[in-house]
């Protein structure tokens, strides 16, 4: 991956790449990137963990939820998950939709990782019936839901920042065997426009990361859908938090080992690298693809609104080692006011609709 790196950065202008580059080699070469390898990434022996690899209950509401809103909203039951991973949330969905809702189902798999799709094959074949496609552009247009579980912080972003008065895009240089940042005057007009559109007018020393990749992926799931739900969980801020002065240093980490790496020049291709997304701006340019904001909560306050607390009134086990007992934690984790759950919001928009929150929800 360094050599690659090297020769990138010393065959581009001003021998330098940006961020956005430099992110989308180390997370997505086709041989050398990190989501690419053959190495696991998700759980104790990873470098992260997710929502659905806690247990399985995540994706069993999901399942359980998108039946309700299939058969009150009357939407064909076609669910496309972009972003699989290891597929522990499918195989949850796709378990419960069998065992408990029994209905004919489309579930496609869009994932871009070679090792990733032979896990998910692994774990869901042949138990299950799915569709694994490579990409959103494979896909024929097609009513129903869109799904992303840790999507969008995952997507390269470039980076900037305010040095007395002046905006400055943060590059990457590569020198004495090692890459290091270097601040060039912006020029970037796409990045002129995201500030312009987001009304964020950066602080001294403020450093933030600009995810204009997220229009592109945005466009790409309304292109494919031609009416339904798209449903993102994410972890990101607002524009008022954004300007907060806690994070006046921006939000892009590396992942390693389940360690949080604040330098994510190291290690390239070795570790996972994410920041936080913009939520306005997810919102907002949605709207520019007919996709029109639905909901906004957080994590925790959308399982309960999709019924999460049933799964508790329905299984109860003295026992505090059974499985139920242990299924009952998991539950609770996700929902806690300190749990996981709080750090992520869940964003439905709908396109081809004029629904209102009551009317996907049974509450």
């Amino acid at each position: 991956m360094i050599t690659y790196l090297r020769n990138l950065i010393f065959n581009s202008p001003n021998k330098l790449i940006s961020y956005a580059e430099y992110i989308g080699a180390a997370l997505y070469h086709p041989e050398f990137g990190y989501y690419m390898k053959d190495k696991q990434k998700i759980g104790r022996l990873g470098d992260f963990i997710t929502t659905s690899n806690i247990s399985d209950v995540y994706g069993r509401m999901m399942a359980k939820w998108f039946s309700y809103v299939c058969e009150t909203s009357k939407l064909a039951p076609v669910f496309c998950e972009i972003g699989a991973g290891n597929g522990r949330f499918a195989k949850a969905f796709l378990q419960e939709w069998n065992e408990s809702i029994r209905t004919p189902l489309h579930y496609f798999i869009v994932e871009s990782s070679p090792y990733h799709r032979k896990l998910q094959a692994e774990l869901l074949m042949p138990d299950f019936s799915f569709v694994q496609l490579e990409s959103l552009g494979e896909i024929e247009k097609f009513e129903g839901m869109v799904f992303s579980n840790e999507l969008f912080d995952a997507l390269p972003v470039h980076v900037i920042e305010k040095v007395s008065g002046q905006l400055y895009e943060i590059m990457v240089g590569f020198q004495n065997n090692e890459l290091y940042e270097q601040k060039v005057p912006l020029t970037n007009p796409a990045i002129f426009s995201f500030l312009e559109e987001s009304n964020i007018e950066l602080k001294e020393k403020q450093r933030i990361e600009i995810p204009l990749a997220m229009e592109r992926m945005l466009q790409e799931i309304s292109g494919v859908l031609t009416r339904g739900l798209v449903v993102t969980a994410d972890y990101g801020y607002t524009n008022k938090e954004w300007m907060d002065l806690l994070r006046a240093k921006g939000s892009l980490r590396g992942y390693f080992q389940h360690q949080m790496m604040d330098d994510v020049l190291q290690n390239p291709g070795e570790m996972d690298i994410t920041t936080h997304i913009h939520f306005d701006y997810l919102i907002q340019k949605g709207e520019q693809f007919d996709l029109e904001v639905l909901s906004k909560l957080r994590q925790d306050e959308f399982l309960l609104k999709a019924g999460i607390l049933k799964e508790l009134e329905n299984h109860y086990d003295s026992n505090p080692f059974s499985e139920v007992s242990k299924r009952n934690r998991a539950i609770r984790s996700l929902i806690m006011p300190s749990g996981m759950s709080t750090y992520f919001q869940v964003i439905i928009q709908q396109k081809g609709w004029k629904l209102i929150e009551s009317d996907v929800f049974d509450v």
